[in-house]
């Protein structure tokens, strides 16, 4: 009798959070992490869980609508079970607008939004009121949407890893056998072994760059300015992120391009201007050609399956991808949207 009902490879968010669902079901798990917990994308700064737009609906942005609904008790009971953090917080989103079409169109986007988010979040126009964690507006309206949340990554990971073991579930850092049908949430490198697989290409990854700043916000909502995300974490910090780099000599090392970054933070919300920074990170985000995650059966191997190109919403999208993945490999539910499969 085999000892583990599901191999998980990849410690990353999609792995994590597939394991604790599974975990949280009874089932007996074994994650396998080749480098370390959150060595790619999911080891990063940021943590913005932000919805797209509610116009043009269709089955991704219901999904990722789904997952983010469901993300406050998903990663309360894991905090719950591993006793630790998960800087999780609904905190909500302002975002500047440019100029009256800009406020126009967002007007209109209140009222989709009040019929496609079911009435359990809201988007709407409000005045600038010049605050100091306000981003500057040039219209004097900004939109605020009370469906994005935060999340600390590297505190979340932390917690599913305890919450995982407190349930029985096996981590393992190195190497392991699989036992069981095996899910591969393995990030820019399972997407290129998913290229050389099939013979077609399949998705790659993107480099970012982010920073983290020594500055207490804990409490304000997520901003969106000139295209950057500017987070304030449960411990006392801010993130900003980041860049997209499709091409790039260092994965890892942080260069102009983020110091860029900062200038525009700071010319966005000047309140941050004698913020220490605590931290640069560099790293490579995995993205599939379809701009979709890609969840399911691998094809061709019997037993093997496919939680993958998470690109800048992988914790958002994270307990919804794991519940599906859970009902289709151990209940034999299938509920994936036909776009996101291979």
């Amino acid at each position: 009798m085999a000892r583990v009902d599901l191999t998980v490879r990849g410690g990353g968010a999609f792995g994590l959070c597939i394991a604790w669902e599974a975990a949280r079901r009874g089932a007996r798990v074994r994650l396998i992490e080749t480098t370390r917990i959150g060595a790619g994308a999911s080891g990063g700064l940021v943590g913005a869980l932000s919805p797209h737009v509610p116009e043009n609906w269709n089955p991704k942005k219901q999904f990722q609508l789904e997952s983010l609904l469901m993300a406050e008790r998903f990663w309360h009971e894991i905090s719950e079970v591993s006793g630790l953090p998960t800087g999780y917080g609904r905190v909500g989103r302002l975002q500047p607008l440019a100029n009256a079409e800009a406020v126009a169109l967002a007007r209109k986007r209140h009222e989709t939004a009040n019929s496609l988010w079911d009435g359990q979040a809201d988007w709407r126009v409000v005045p600038a009121t010049g605050g100091a964690w306000e981003p500057a507006s040039p219209s004097g309206w900004l939109v605020h949407d009370t469906l994005s949340a935060r999340l600390h990554p590297r505190m979340a990971a932390a917690a599913t890893v305890a919450a995982i073991t407190a349930k029985g579930g096996e981590i393992v850092i190195g190497d392991a056998a699989n036992e069981g049908p095996v899910i591969w949430a393995t990030g820019v490198q399972g997407l290129r072994d998913l290229t050389a697989d099939l013979g077609r290409p399949v998705g790659d990854g993107v480099k970012g760059q982010a920073l983290l700043l020594q500055f207490d916000a804990r409490s304000a909502p997520q901003l969106y300015a000139d295209s950057l995300h500017i987070i304030p974490h449960a411990d006392g910090t801010v993130a900003i992120g980041s860049t997209s780099e499709h091409s790039w000599t260092n994965e890892t090392c942080t260069d102009s391009q983020l110091e860029t970054v900062l200038t525009r933070a700071i010319a966005a919300l000047p309140i941050l201007a004698a913020a220490p920074v605590l931290e640069r990170w560099a790293g490579i985000r995995p993205r599939a050609k379809t701009k979709s995650p890609i969840l399911g059966a691998w094809p061709g191997r019997a037993g093997h399956f496919v939680a993958n190109g998470g690109f800048k919403i992988g914790f958002g999208m994270a307990p919804k991808v794991a519940t599906a993945m859970v009902d289709l490999v151990l209940d034999g539910h299938d509920s994936i949207p036909d776009g996101f499969r291979l």
